[in-house]
């Protein structure tokens, strides 16, 4: 698995100073969508390795980190480049819509 498993103790290391963009998926494991949505993600990690970081929140698991994202939806995507939130959608999307928002 090429995703990364984010945390509230890794993320100011994996997310904020990361040097490349970081597209990370909030999800939970009861979620259907969800579930449909992790081999695009999946897919997404192994294409763009060493260009993107892909990494996973679990909401339930990590609940200081959704709410700092307001997540109120999932699944929901997030990019963020240099630390700052560049794009944001909430629901299954088409990989080239993912890949559109890198």
């Amino acid at each position: 698995m090429a995703e990364l498993k984010i945390t509230s103790e890794n993320f100011e290391r994996e997310v904020l100073q990361s040097d490349k963009p970081v597209l990370i998926d909030f999800w939970a494991s009861w979620c259907g969508p969800c579930r449909m949505l992790s081999p695009t993600i999946s897919e997404i990690a192994e294409e763009y390795k060493g260009k993107v970081k892909v990494g996973k929140v679990n909401v339930d698991e990590e609940s200081e980190l959704a709410a700092m994202f307001r997540v109120s939806s999932i699944p929901l995507l997030v990019v963020m480049k240099d630390g700052k939130v560049v794009n944001s959608s909430v629901g299954v999307r088409p990989k080239e819509q993912i890949v559109g928002m890198l």
